[in-house]
């Protein structure tokens, strides 16, 4: 019997793969069978050559998304090398800190250009292509956005960061709403409190540091790791009746 979870013969775009959630997202959905085009502003030697590994195969598309232009491009040149486009994940995203006083509008508008205006953009491109080929033969395709615990909540000194996650839970809706008669499902992912690059300015912090332990029912920082298994899920036959749904994935932070 095949594995509901098993991405055999599917080709998977993620964004952001060259490190952190988005490199352990790309590995995981490898490991489940699907063939990866690995996105990012910078080669993603390491994932390309950690997915070849596992016999998938993996191609890096050099796209930077803090604006629209590359979106089409992706979805053509991941098709033009794969021969389909199956599954999206949204993971690439920036963050600015400041108190919201001073936040200035460069940094407003660089974070939701690349965290939400290309999010939904390259969705659109994607799902373009998934609903007529669904039209054409069926199949469909699966969209997993990343949101965070700030889709939920408001957080401290990252304003645009928490409207452009916020949007992305709004965005997620609003696309499996339209979208779930015409062969696709979109959902989301929100992180907890993940140990990366995002994130280093917090572990670096010893008061918020000991804070955010303190509330996570887990007693640790999230590793990249930790969200292939929602990763997989979502883009697998396993979640074909799960639409606009947004996984926390965090140690139980919100439960507290």
């Amino acid at each position: 019997m095949i594995s509901p979870f098993d991405l055999t013969g599917r080709t998977a775009i993620v964004t952001g793969a060259n490190t952190g959630i988005g490199q352990a997202i790309a590995i995981a959905l490898a490991q489940a069978g699907a063939d990866i085009a690995a996105v990012g502003r910078s080669p993603a030697s390491e994932t390309v050559e950690q997915i070849r590994a596992l016999g998938r195969r993996a191609e890096f598309v050099s796209a930077d998304l803090s604006t629209i232009e590359p979106v089409q491009r992706i979805v053509d040149e991941t098709v033009d090398k794969f021969g389909d486009l199956h599954i999206l994940v949204n993971n690439a995203g920036i963050i600015r800190r400041a108190d919201a006083t001073d936040f200035t509008e460069a940094d407003w508008d660089a974070v939701i250009d690349t965290n939400l205006k290309s999010v939904f953009f390259l969705c659109q491109a994607a799902g373009r292509h998934m609903i007529a080929r669904h039209a054409r033969e069926g199949g469909g395709g699966k969209i997993i956005n990343i949101a965070s615990m700030l889709t939920f909540q408001g957080g401290i000194r990252v304003p645009s960061y928490a409207a452009s996650k916020s949007g992305i839970g709004g965005v997620t809706k609003l696309l499996a709403n339209e979208w779930a008669t015409k062969g696709l499902n979109v959902n989301a992912i929100a992180p907890g409190y993940i140990a990366t690059n995002n994130t280093a300015a917090l572990q670096a912090d010893e008061s918020r540091n000991a804070a955010i332990l303190a509330r996570i029912p887990a007693a640790r920082w999230g590793e990249p790791n930790d969200l292939g298994g929602a990763a997989v899920f979502l883009a697998s036959r396993a979640a074909d009746y799960v639409q606009g749904h947004i996984l926390a994935v965090d140690g139980g932070w919100l439960a507290r």
